[in-house]
């Protein structure tokens, strides 16, 4: 029987010949139906998948960026239902960290012949994040960081970002691991990571890995353009536990709670500031379309 295949994209996006280009490459593959949706903003796509996934799909192809990404993967966590990743933001961090490249036709074959993995995924304050999340000055970053200056200037939009939010303050912050205290002090931003490279291509956490059952967390006590430079030249050099400015370690359950609100964001995506964070990892929540082991 022909699989049913469903297409949840943002117009917005481009990658390859486009959309045209997409939904003829799906209709040479031995396909039943085809579930269409197209979307105008990424925070939109949950209700079209919901659709699709109340029609049964057997594969789910999601075209965007990180946070179409992101948004697409809270919905699929636990259904069992595969996505396919099509990349077509700016920074593609999902597809970049687990190997599916920026070029349509390929990205497609793997969704159909690649082989299926099942990827933990973060959850934060009830929504579920692929790549990473964050608190301070790493999610201020993030939101300075518009849509057309990240288009234009890609990588280079978020070191520009990184200058002009690096003299925000210190806050009170605790955070307990486990349910074991961990840090109690000032901080200038939580991390936490699914993956191993974030924001601007920078490798946060050099051990990080998507199906290893835990989380990767990390605080940042820098503060002001000096000791952010030296803490953003540890990580581009692999060393990022060796700053005096960063602890690093790993966990199933975070809680953490700021003496101040902070905004905080998922794979990129901003959302409404937060004096308190409860995130776990849930092992093996995605399943998704990869390339053959060793391609």
């Amino acid at each position: 029987m022909s699989p049913t295949v469903a297409v949840v994209a943002h117009r917005k996006k481009t990658l390859g010949a486009g959309l045209d280009r997409l939904r003829a490459l799906i209709t040479e593959q031995d396909v039943g139906d085809l579930l269409w949706y197209e979307v105008s903003k990424s925070r939109k796509a949950p209700k079209k998948l919901r659709k699709a996934l109340d029609q049964g799909p057997d594969l789910v192809f999601v075209w965007g960026g990180d946070g179409t990404v992101q948004r697409c993967a809270d919905e699929l966590a636990g259904s069992g239902v595969p996505m396919a990743v099509l990349p077509a933001g700016t920074a593609n961090l999902f597809a970049a960290n687990v190997g599916i490249p920026a070029d349509l036709e390929e990205a497609v074959r793997i969704g159909f012949h690649g082989r299926r993995a099942k990827l933990d995924l973060g959850v934060l304050n009830g929504e579920h994040f692929a790549v990473m999340a964050g608190a301070g000055f790493e999610a201020e970053m993030i939101a300075d960081v518009g849509g057309q200056a990240k288009r234009r200037l890609g990588k280079l939009s978020y070191v520009r970002a990184a200058v002009r939010q690096a003299g925000g303050p210190l806050v009170p912050m605790r955070v307990d691991l486990d349910g074991t205290p961990w840090f109690d002090g000032e901080a200038s931003c939580l991390l936490l990571g699914n993956v191993s490279t974030i924001a601007g291509g920078v490798e946060a956490f050099d051990d990080a890995r998507p199906d290893d059952g835990w989380l990767d967390v990390g605080v940042s006590t820098a503060q002001g353009p000096i000791q952010w430079a030296r803490v953003i030249g540890r990580m581009a050099t692999g060393r990022s536990d060796e700053s005096p400015f960063v602890r690093i370690t790993r966990a199933r359950q975070v809680s953490a709670r700021f003496g101040a609100p902070l905004t905080y964001e998922l794979d990129g995506g901003e959302r409404e500031a937060t004096s308190r964070i409860e995130a776990a990892v849930v092992p093996g929540a995605l399943t998704i379309c990869l390339p053959d082991e060793g391609s």
